[in-house]
């Protein structure tokens, strides 16, 4: 299985929306809270420099972007391969 992580935070509409098409995917997510969370802000900034927005998404440790990129992906059906890549 993919390991997929979430750089979001709360009452993100673009965190809700990234969030939402991995759950129509049926697709396991971490979710990292970076507003609860201010130490995960570091490291999404550490993982994906110049990323300042939320969400950041990673799958398989591989930077995928965020809600635009990821909804990008599937309309282009590339997310199965990323979600295969390192499996």
């Amino acid at each position: 299985m993919a390991k997929i992580e979430v750089y979001s935070g709360d009452y993100c509409p673009y965190c809700m929306r990234a969030k939402a098409l991995l759950k129509q995917r049926k697709l396991e997510f971490i979710e990292y809270n970076v507003q609860n969370e201010p130490e995960k802000r570091v490291e999404m900034a550490e993982r994906a420099p110049g990323a300042r927005s939320i969400p950041q998404i990673f799958i398989n440790d591989k930077h995928v972007g965020g809600c635009d990129d990821l909804h990008a992906l599937d309309r282009k059906g590339e997310l199965q391969a990323w979600l295969n890549d390192g499996v």
